[in-house]
Protein backbone atom coordinates (compact mmCIF):
# COMPACT_ATOMS: atom_id res chain seq x y z
CA UNK A 1 0.00 0.00 0.00
CA UNK A 2 1.27 3.45 -0.67
CA UNK A 3 1.90 6.42 1.78
CA UNK A 4 -0.36 9.71 2.03
CA UNK A 5 0.86 12.65 2.00
CA UNK A 6 -0.54 16.51 0.70
CA UNK A 7 -1.08 16.21 -2.91
CA UNK A 8 1.24 19.20 -3.40
CA UNK A 9 4.07 18.54 -1.25
CA UNK A 10 7.18 18.61 -2.99
CA UNK A 11 8.42 15.47 -1.86
CA UNK A 12 5.69 14.11 -4.22
CA UNK A 13 7.23 14.44 -7.40
CA UNK A 14 10.56 12.80 -5.82
CA UNK A 15 8.24 9.77 -4.50
CA UNK A 16 6.45 9.06 -7.82
CA UNK A 17 9.80 9.58 -9.68
CA UNK A 18 11.63 6.98 -7.74
CA UNK A 19 8.38 4.29 -8.35
CA UNK A 20 7.12 4.51 -4.23
CA UNK A 21 3.51 4.64 -4.06
CA UNK A 22 2.01 8.27 -3.27
CA UNK A 23 -2.01 8.00 -2.30
CA UNK A 24 -3.79 11.47 -3.48
CA UNK A 25 -5.82 12.39 -0.67
CA UNK A 26 -8.92 11.77 -2.74
CA UNK A 27 -8.27 8.29 -3.16
CA UNK A 28 -7.25 7.87 0.19
CA UNK A 29 -11.00 8.99 1.49
CA UNK A 30 -12.41 6.20 -0.98
CA UNK A 31 -10.46 3.35 0.76
CA UNK A 32 -12.08 1.32 3.62
CA UNK A 33 -9.39 0.54 5.69
CA UNK A 34 -7.39 2.79 8.82
CA UNK A 35 -4.32 4.01 7.56
CA UNK A 36 -1.33 4.26 10.31
CA UNK A 37 -0.89 7.23 11.26
CA UNK A 38 2.18 8.58 11.57
CA UNK A 39 3.47 11.84 12.74
CA UNK A 40 7.00 13.42 12.19
CA UNK A 41 8.40 16.46 14.39
CA UNK A 42 10.49 17.81 11.69
CA UNK A 43 13.62 19.33 13.39
CA UNK A 44 16.09 19.23 10.35
CA UNK A 45 17.18 22.77 9.06
CA UNK A 46 16.22 21.07 5.18
CA UNK A 47 12.76 20.16 6.02
CA UNK A 48 11.98 19.58 2.69
CA UNK A 49 14.85 17.24 2.10
CA UNK A 50 14.41 15.06 5.51
CA UNK A 51 10.67 15.06 4.75
CA UNK A 52 11.33 13.13 1.49
CA UNK A 53 13.80 11.10 2.96
CA UNK A 54 11.39 9.70 5.62
CA UNK A 55 8.47 9.62 3.59
CA UNK A 56 10.59 7.27 1.13
CA UNK A 57 10.99 4.83 4.08
CA UNK A 58 7.52 4.57 5.55
CA UNK A 59 5.90 4.46 1.87
CA UNK A 60 8.01 1.52 1.16
CA UNK A 61 5.88 -0.37 3.64
CA UNK A 62 2.77 -3.08 2.61
CA UNK A 63 0.57 -1.04 4.54
CA UNK A 64 -1.28 2.74 4.36
CA UNK A 65 0.64 4.86 6.18
CA UNK A 66 -0.85 8.66 6.46
CA UNK A 67 1.92 11.25 7.48
CA UNK A 68 1.27 14.50 9.51
CA UNK A 69 4.46 17.21 9.47
CA UNK A 70 4.20 18.62 12.84
CA UNK A 71 6.73 21.16 13.61
CA UNK A 72 7.47 23.32 17.33
CA UNK A 73 5.03 25.76 17.99
CA UNK A 74 6.82 28.97 18.52
CA UNK A 75 10.19 27.53 16.82
CA UNK A 76 10.66 30.02 13.44
CA UNK A 77 12.62 27.85 10.57
CA UNK A 78 15.13 29.25 9.25
CA UNK A 79 16.24 27.07 6.28
CA UNK A 80 12.53 26.45 4.93
CA UNK A 81 10.79 28.77 2.76
CA UNK A 82 7.79 29.80 5.11
CA UNK A 83 5.08 29.58 2.61
CA UNK A 84 5.74 25.66 3.15
CA UNK A 85 5.81 25.46 6.82
CA UNK A 86 2.38 27.26 6.34
CA UNK A 87 0.70 25.12 3.70
CA UNK A 88 2.51 22.02 5.21
CA UNK A 89 3.30 21.48 8.98
CA UNK A 90 0.88 21.45 12.64
CA UNK A 91 2.35 23.36 15.77
CA UNK A 92 2.36 20.45 18.25
CA UNK A 93 0.09 21.90 20.55
CA UNK A 94 -2.73 22.33 17.74
CA UNK A 95 -2.21 18.22 17.13
CA UNK A 96 -1.71 17.51 21.20
CA UNK A 97 -5.08 16.48 21.19
CA UNK A 98 -4.37 13.58 18.40
CA UNK A 99 -3.01 10.17 18.86
CA UNK A 100 -0.90 8.59 16.54
CA UNK A 101 0.34 4.82 15.79
CA UNK A 102 3.66 6.36 15.43
CA UNK A 103 5.72 9.34 15.78
CA UNK A 104 9.42 10.18 14.51
CA UNK A 105 11.41 12.73 15.98
CA UNK A 106 14.75 13.87 13.83
CA UNK A 107 18.03 15.58 14.57
CA UNK A 108 18.62 19.16 14.89
CA UNK A 109 21.04 21.49 14.22
CA UNK A 110 21.49 22.28 18.07
CA UNK A 111 23.23 19.28 19.38
CA UNK A 112 26.49 21.10 20.99
CA UNK A 113 24.64 22.77 22.97
CA UNK A 114 23.48 22.08 26.52
CA UNK A 115 19.75 20.44 25.94
CA UNK A 116 18.18 23.36 28.39
CA UNK A 117 19.59 25.82 26.29
CA UNK A 118 18.28 25.00 23.18
CA UNK A 119 15.22 27.23 22.93
CA UNK A 120 12.48 25.25 22.20
CA UNK A 121 13.81 22.50 25.16
CA UNK A 122 10.85 23.02 27.52
CA UNK A 123 8.59 22.36 24.47
CA UNK A 124 10.17 18.91 23.55
CA UNK A 125 9.88 18.24 26.73
CA UNK A 126 6.21 17.95 26.81
CA UNK A 127 6.22 16.57 23.68
CA UNK A 128 7.94 13.48 24.72
CA UNK A 129 5.70 12.84 27.73
CA UNK A 130 2.90 13.30 25.40
CA UNK A 131 4.07 10.66 23.24
CA UNK A 132 3.59 8.23 26.47
CA UNK A 133 -0.18 9.15 26.38
CA UNK A 134 -1.14 9.89 22.75
CA UNK A 135 1.68 7.71 20.42
CA UNK A 136 2.10 4.09 20.61
CA UNK A 137 5.51 4.14 19.45
CA UNK A 138 8.18 6.75 18.74
CA UNK A 139 11.41 6.65 16.62
CA UNK A 140 14.07 9.05 17.52
CA UNK A 141 17.03 9.81 15.27
CA UNK A 142 20.06 11.78 16.17
CA UNK A 143 19.63 14.52 18.58
CA UNK A 144 16.39 13.84 19.18
CA UNK A 145 17.46 10.21 20.26
CA UNK A 146 19.84 11.81 22.28
CA UNK A 147 17.59 14.38 23.73
CA UNK A 148 15.07 11.20 24.10
CA UNK A 149 17.33 9.06 26.44
CA UNK A 150 18.38 12.19 28.31
CA UNK A 151 14.84 13.56 28.83
CA UNK A 152 13.85 9.43 30.51
CA UNK A 153 17.00 8.19 31.56
CA UNK A 154 19.12 11.14 32.56
CA UNK A 155 21.93 10.17 30.51
CA UNK A 156 24.68 13.01 28.93
CA UNK A 157 25.99 13.66 25.95
CA UNK A 158 29.86 14.03 25.15
CA UNK A 159 31.57 16.12 22.75
CA UNK A 160 33.85 14.56 20.75
CA UNK A 161 37.26 15.71 19.94
CA UNK A 162 36.42 15.74 16.18
CA UNK A 163 33.26 15.48 14.28
CA UNK A 164 32.29 11.08 13.57
CA UNK A 165 31.17 11.72 9.73
CA UNK A 166 31.40 9.54 7.35
CA UNK A 167 29.87 5.67 6.98
CA UNK A 168 31.14 3.15 9.39
CA UNK A 169 30.44 -0.52 9.70
CA UNK A 170 27.92 -1.31 12.65
CA UNK A 171 27.42 -5.09 14.43
CA UNK A 172 23.84 -6.43 14.87
CA UNK A 173 23.45 -7.16 18.74
CA UNK A 174 20.28 -8.50 18.57
CA UNK A 175 18.67 -10.77 15.37
CA UNK A 176 16.56 -11.88 17.44
CA UNK A 177 14.58 -8.48 18.16
CA UNK A 178 11.73 -7.26 15.94
CA UNK A 179 12.83 -4.73 14.46
CA UNK A 180 16.49 -6.22 12.93
CA UNK A 181 14.80 -9.59 11.43
CA UNK A 182 16.18 -9.74 8.04
CA UNK A 183 18.99 -7.76 8.87
CA UNK A 184 22.92 -8.73 8.38
CA UNK A 185 25.87 -9.55 10.79
CA UNK A 186 27.65 -6.34 9.69
CA UNK A 187 26.18 -3.49 7.90
CA UNK A 188 27.21 0.19 6.99
CA UNK A 189 25.15 3.19 8.48
CA UNK A 190 26.14 7.20 7.85
CA UNK A 191 27.46 8.97 11.06
CA UNK A 192 27.39 12.64 11.41
CA UNK A 193 27.54 13.85 14.55
CA UNK A 194 29.67 16.35 17.10
CA UNK A 195 28.29 14.12 20.33
CA UNK A 196 28.04 11.14 21.32
CA UNK A 197 26.08 8.95 24.36
CA UNK A 198 27.94 6.60 26.19
CA UNK A 199 26.99 2.70 26.71
CA UNK A 200 28.82 2.85 30.49
CA UNK A 201 25.77 5.40 30.95
CA UNK A 202 22.55 3.22 30.03
CA UNK A 203 21.03 2.60 33.28
CA UNK A 204 21.34 -0.70 34.79
CA UNK A 205 17.07 -0.72 35.38
CA UNK A 206 16.15 1.25 31.97
CA UNK A 207 15.24 -1.73 30.33
CA UNK A 208 17.16 -0.80 27.32
CA UNK A 209 18.72 -3.17 25.02
CA UNK A 210 21.44 -2.28 22.79
CA UNK A 211 20.32 -3.43 19.26
CA UNK A 212 23.26 -1.83 17.03
CA UNK A 213 26.86 -0.47 17.90
CA UNK A 214 30.01 0.60 15.80
CA UNK A 215 33.35 -0.23 17.11
CA UNK A 216 34.55 3.43 15.85
CA UNK A 217 31.17 5.06 16.11
CA UNK A 218 29.70 3.78 19.56
CA UNK A 219 26.30 2.91 20.58
CA UNK A 220 23.71 3.22 17.70
CA UNK A 221 20.35 2.04 18.09
CA UNK A 222 18.20 1.35 21.45
CA UNK A 223 15.63 -0.45 22.09
CA UNK A 224 13.55 1.36 25.16
CA UNK A 225 10.49 -0.91 25.73
CA UNK A 226 9.19 1.09 28.60
CA UNK A 227 9.12 4.27 26.71
CA UNK A 228 7.89 2.59 23.17
CA UNK A 229 10.78 4.36 21.62
CA UNK A 230 13.60 3.39 19.50
CA UNK A 231 16.60 5.78 19.82
CA UNK A 232 18.33 5.90 16.52
CA UNK A 233 21.90 7.94 16.84
CA UNK A 234 23.21 8.01 13.58
CA UNK A 235 21.27 8.48 9.99
CA UNK A 236 20.47 5.48 8.27
CA UNK A 237 17.67 7.87 6.76
CA UNK A 238 20.54 9.77 4.86
CA UNK A 239 20.45 9.89 0.67
CA UNK A 240 23.37 8.88 -1.13
CA UNK A 241 24.99 12.67 -1.47
CA UNK A 242 23.49 13.99 1.85
CA UNK A 243 26.81 12.97 3.56
CA UNK A 244 28.51 15.01 0.61
CA UNK A 245 26.46 17.69 0.88
CA UNK A 246 27.07 18.45 4.09
CA UNK A 247 30.94 17.98 3.64
CA UNK A 248 31.16 20.67 0.59
CA UNK A 249 28.54 23.07 2.66
CA UNK A 250 31.44 22.94 4.85
CA UNK A 251 34.28 23.18 2.57
CA UNK A 252 32.87 26.19 0.85
CA UNK A 253 32.07 28.20 4.51
CA UNK A 254 35.96 27.25 5.24
CA UNK A 255 35.81 24.83 7.66
CA UNK A 256 38.80 22.28 7.93
CA UNK A 257 36.96 18.87 7.64
CA UNK A 258 38.48 15.55 6.25
CA UNK A 259 36.14 13.89 3.64
CA UNK A 260 33.59 11.49 5.08
CA UNK A 261 35.00 7.90 6.56
CA UNK A 262 34.54 5.09 4.26
CA UNK A 263 32.43 7.45 1.91
CA UNK A 264 33.65 8.90 -1.17
CA UNK A 265 35.63 5.76 -3.60
CA UNK A 266 39.13 5.76 -2.99
CA UNK A 267 38.20 8.96 -0.83
CA UNK A 268 38.31 10.66 -3.55
CA UNK A 269 35.72 13.57 -2.95
CA UNK A 270 35.49 13.93 -6.93
CA UNK A 271 33.93 10.61 -7.27
CA UNK A 272 30.23 9.76 -6.48
CA UNK A 273 29.49 8.17 -3.37
CA UNK A 274 27.62 4.28 -3.22
CA UNK A 275 24.88 3.82 -1.22
CA UNK A 276 25.88 0.98 1.35
CA UNK A 277 22.92 1.43 3.57
CA UNK A 278 19.57 2.23 1.57
CA UNK A 279 18.54 -2.04 2.03
CA UNK A 280 19.16 -1.88 5.52
CA UNK A 281 16.97 1.64 6.22
CA UNK A 282 14.22 0.31 4.50
CA UNK A 283 14.66 -2.54 6.30
CA UNK A 284 14.13 -1.00 9.74
CA UNK A 285 11.61 1.43 9.00
CA UNK A 286 9.77 -1.61 7.77
CA UNK A 287 10.37 -4.05 10.35
CA UNK A 288 9.62 -0.80 13.08
CA UNK A 289 5.99 -0.21 11.08
CA UNK A 290 5.32 -4.03 11.27
CA UNK A 291 5.29 -3.87 14.76
CA UNK A 292 3.42 -0.95 15.33
CA UNK A 293 0.82 -2.25 12.77
CA UNK A 294 0.63 -5.34 14.91
CA UNK A 295 0.40 -4.09 18.37
CA UNK A 296 -1.54 -0.87 17.78
CA UNK A 297 -5.16 -0.88 19.06
CA UNK A 298 -7.35 -0.26 15.98
CA UNK A 299 -9.33 2.01 17.78
CA UNK A 300 -7.02 5.74 18.10
CA UNK A 301 -9.15 6.74 21.52
CA UNK A 302 -7.29 3.38 22.80
CA UNK A 303 -3.63 4.53 22.32
CA UNK A 304 -2.36 5.41 25.22
CA UNK A 305 -4.14 3.20 27.90
CA UNK A 306 -2.48 0.67 29.92
CA UNK A 307 -0.44 -1.64 27.56
CA UNK A 308 -1.21 0.11 24.22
Amino acid sequence: MPIKIPDDLPARATLDAEGVMVLGEADAVRQDIRPMRIGLLNLMPNKIRTETQIARLLGSTPLQVELTLVKMTNHVARNTPSDHIISFYHDWEDISVQRFDGFIITGAPVETMPFEEVTYWDELRRIFDWTQTNVHGCFNICWGAQAAVHHFHGMPKYLLEEKAFGVYRHRNLAPASPYLRGFSDDFSIPVSRWTEVLRADIPAASGMNILMESDEAGLCLLDDPAHRSLHMFNHIEYDSGSLSEEYFRDIAAGKAIAPPHSYFPDNDPTRPPENRWRSHAHLLFGNWINQLYQTTPFDLSKIGQAGT
